[in-house]
């Protein structure tokens, strides 16, 4: 590997990474809006999805130049095409954080509704499974990116139990309607939050074994707990 290669990877692992702190900072502004009501925290994440766009546009660029002027192959040419993967990825997360906040800045003007949802317990663990896909992709950590994929299934009955929750609540407080809806609609970015942190996790596996496990959901629970032995 060149010296100018290498380099240049480097400051693609930067970006990269600018980005991922990004996009993080966008989910936990994005909750905590819904949490705290908090009008001016939503129209922070909403403004901030400009950043997150310009610099998903400069490490797609920065990848095209590489495979164009490089010709990467084996363990290289994985990280990049893992790196275009994961940069889209991160680009949707920033779009449901947004999404998020823009149903903050509803709820905010409304009435607190009466309904037992655990959206910070919801919440925290779609952060989490976000947090340790990154972590898993700085670190080359093939069962931690495992042990994510195998978290969705907790985040995705949340959002099952919300559903039967909202119903519900339309049948109990018909004037709520359209709050409620809103509150359906978080439920299902927050889930798909958690989706594609399970997405990032995969192209980390690709990335360190070569292997592309998409649908291979038995794989998926032997793997992680495996790794939590």
């Amino acid at each position: 590997m060149s010296v100018h290669f290498q380099r240049e990877i480097d400051r693609l692992k930067k970006q990269l990474l600018s980005l991922s702190a990004l996009v993080e900072e966008s989910v936990a502004k994005a909750v905590s809006a819904i949490r705290d009501r908090d009008r001016h925290m939503a129209k922070q994440v909403i403004e901030n999805d400009l950043r997150i766009d310009a610099l998903d546009i400069d490490i797609e660029e920065e990848c095209q130049k590489i495979l164009a002027l490089h010709q990467p192959v084996a363990h290289d040419l994985r990280f990049i095409i893992a790196v275009i993967k994961i940069n889209g990825t991160l680009e949707h997360i920033g779009d449901c954080a947004v999404n998020i906040a823009e149903r903050a800045l509803f709820l905010a003007e409304e009435p607190h509704l009466d309904i037992p949802f655990d959206f910070t317990g919801m919440s925290e663990k779609a952060r989490n499974m976000l947090r340790r896909a990154l972590d898993a992709l700085v670190n080359q950590d093939e069962g931690l990116a495992y042990q994510v994929i195998a978290a969705d299934d907790e985040v995705d009955q949340v959002n099952r139990e919300m559903y039967g929750q909202v119903k519900d609540g339309i049948r109990k407080h018909p004037e709520d309607l359209e709050s409620l809806i809103h509150l359906l609609s978080i439920s299902r970015h927050v889930e798909r939050i958690a989706d594609l942190a399970s997405h990032i996790a995969e192209e980390v596996i690709y990335y360190v074994k070569g292997d592309i496990i998409r649908h291979k959901t038995e794989q998926f629970r032997t793997h992680a707990e495996d790794g939590a032995e």
